[in-house]
């Protein structure tokens, strides 16, 4: 049997218009990834690091442990937190030439009720980071700033 098959995915995809070099060092660069998806991050997404990524509307920090990174290419980690592994893959592909397409796959969730709604929120989730990556890229706007408000503890 194919272990793959026991799990489920969350998958989003988009066309960013933007050379493929710009879209990976949005991606992988703390700095560039504060204009549209985290708050901060204590470092460079790279080759087995562990950075700690804080999100604007959670007062917890993440750690992210970067798997395997290819320049313009592919990039992979897991932010579980140590536990059964949460799988992030993002392909990246050129477009013609100044056009990028990016494609999420997060995988390892359980076939059970909570693995579908996990799966479900995550597909959603990263349905918003390639909108916000999108909008920051091409048109210089924060799509989350504000957009997750109603999540902070009160």
């Amino acid at each position: 049997m194919d272990p793959t098959n026991q799990y489920l995915s969350a998958r989003a995809s988009i066309q960013i218009l933007k050379p493929i070099e710009e879209v990976f060092e949005a991606i992988v660069d703390p700095e560039k990834m504060s204009n549209y998806f985290l708050e901060s991050s204590s470092g460079r997404l790279e080759d087995g690091v562990t950075v700690a990524w804080k999100f604007p509307e959670f007062e917890d920090i993440f750690p992210v442990t970067g798997k395997f990174i290819r320049a313009y290419d592919y990039i992979s980690f897991d932010w579980s937190g140590g536990e059964e592994g949460m799988v992030v893959e993002i392909f990246l592909e050129a477009f013609h030439q100044n056009f990028t397409v990016v494609r999420v796959k997060e995988s390892f969730m359980p076939k059970d009720d909570d693995g579908i709604k996990q799966a479900i929120g995550q597909t959603e989730g990263w349905a918003n980071f390639l909108a916000s990556l999108k909008a920051s890229l091409e048109y210089g706007i924060n799509l989350r700033k504000g957009a997750f408000d109603f999540m902070k503890p009160e």
